[in-house]
């Protein structure tokens, strides 16, 4: 092991030292945590909603499949334009455009008159919502070093799931209370408010006024970019294909797609499922909703604890980032099982245990910060949440089609297992050792080369 290595790892931190070093990259963790649980919040309250939107506007279960997809065909057509915006403009305003018109569209849902109206609203939230992830990805990549990205990962992945476990409730409240219009206009103005906390709270590594030397040189010393050296690559469309041809990169964009089906059914068709298979009713929902998201939150900080902890023990990074990840995809298929048991007690502790795995899986963001090339970190986030929402149009729509054909979820489930099957024999076949993949050189200067 190294110094540079050691330094990463806290080897050589004695406490005097630890105690000089200021704690600036968790403030920033804070900030991407809360705009996480808003993204979460704003493309999932739909599914909370639903059946109140459908009872009033006549939508029947496939035009509502096509607006849970609708969200992922333009949150996932953006996600290339929004990754090269992040390099190019940079974390703190590219963020901050991108919740501020998010929350704006989802509160104007509030407003539709129809199926078009609210499609075209959708269409909205999930072009606009495209940057979250991966501007997320380059501020794990920038503010933490390796040995602490797991971790960091985790905790603002805990974000997306324990505000949806804890709102849930006071949301399916508001919605009874007062309607699903007023409930779509009070989420989208709480992220118009989040926004302002950003623009103010937010600054890079090298032009913070919080961080002191001491901890830049740590984060440095463990593979952050904290001088600002993160400066775009001049994008060009061959990039694209120059990273896929990384059996890396291609490895986990494909498992990714298959990481995201189970969470796509959680984020959308989860709440008519309990009400229309399940026959429970709308107050109960509430409450039983909660459940699996709070399964879920504790699954990213368990795979998050879990991959920091073989890595500090001597594993491989292969071995620590891909063992959580494979894991999770694998006990996520057991979501097939709640179509064999009556109970609904049963039912909710199976998929309880699928959304943990799920969570688990999640944990994919901390290979993109650990593998993706300097001078692309947006670019390759986006990419890689490309193919995972690819999962956002494919599983919502598949979905409803069958629900429609069949009046049961019983394929529904088994098709959404299958998914996570196949995604876990990606890592295990196509994934190899994990290193930072080689700078891709701007046309200019691979002319020079």
């Amino acid at each position: 092991m190294n110094t540079e290595q050691n330094a990463s790892l806290g080897v050589f931190d004695t406490p005097a030292r630890a105690q000089q070093r200021t704690r600036t990259r968790f403030m920033i963790l804070a900030l991407i945590s809360g705009g996480t649980m808003i993204n979460y919040l704003d493309r999932s309250v739909m599914g909370i909603a639903a059946p109140s939107i459908s009872a009033d506007l006549g939508l029947n279960a496939a035009m509502m499949g096509v607006i849970f997809s609708a969200f992922s065909w333009t949150y996932a057509a953006a996600q290339i334009p929004g990754g090269i915006l992040i390099d190019r403009l940079g974390t703190k305003l590219t963020y901050w455009l991108a919740l501020t018109l998010w929350s704006l569209f989802t509160g104007l849902q509030g407003l539709a008159q129809g199926f078009m109206s609210l499609l075209g609203m959708r269409f909205l939230v999930g072009m606009t919502e495209a940057p979250c992830f991966p501007t997320n990805s380059r501020v794990v990549a920038t503010w933490f070093p390796q040995s602490e990205r797991a971790r960091a990962t985790g905790i603002y992945t805990f974000a997306e799931y324990t505000g949806l476990a804890f709102l849930t409730p006071l949301l399916f409240w508001v919605l009874h209370a007062y309607g699903w219009r007023f409930l779509l206009l009070a989420v989208g103005l709480v992220g118009i408010l989040y926004g302002l906390v950003w623009w103010r709270k937010y600054h890079e590594p090298h032009e913070s006024t919080t961080a002191n030397q001491a901890e830049l040189d740590y984060i440095a010393a463990g593979g952050g970019v904290v001088d600002g050296g993160q400066k775009a690559t001049s994008f060009r469309w061959s990039q694209i294909p120059a990273l896929l041809k990384h059996r890396n990169m291609l490895g986990i964009c494909l498992g990714q797609f298959a990481c995201n089906s189970t969470n796509v059914f959680f984020l959308t068709w989860f709440p008519t499922y309990l009400v229309t298979e399940r026959h429970m009713p709308w107050l109960k929902v509430g409450w039983v909703a909660v459940l699996p998201f709070i399964a879920a939150s504790l699954g990213t900080l368990v795979g998050g604890w879990l991959s920091d902890a073989l890595l500090r023990r001597g594993y491989s990074l292969n071995v620590a980032r891909k063992l959580p990840v494979i894991a999770g995809l694998l006990t996520a298929s057991v979501i097939v099982l709640a179509n064999y048991v009556e109970a609904d007690a049963l039912v909710i502790t199976i998929l309880c245990i699928a959304y943990f795995a799920q969570g688990m899986s999640a944990l994919a963001w901390m290979i993109v910060s650990d593998i993706a090339p300097k001078g692309l970190l947006g670019l390759s986030g986006g990419l890689f949440n490309l193919f995972a929402n690819a999962a956002g149009i494919v599983t919502p729509l598949t979905i409803g089609i069958i629900v429609s054909l069949t009046g049961s979820f019983v394929w529904a489930l088994a098709f959404v297992s299958s998914i996570t099957v196949l995604g876990a024999l990606c890592y295990l076949f196509m994934v190899s050792d994990l290193r930072r993949l080689p700078e891709i050189p701007s046309e200019e200067n691979g002319a020079k080369q």
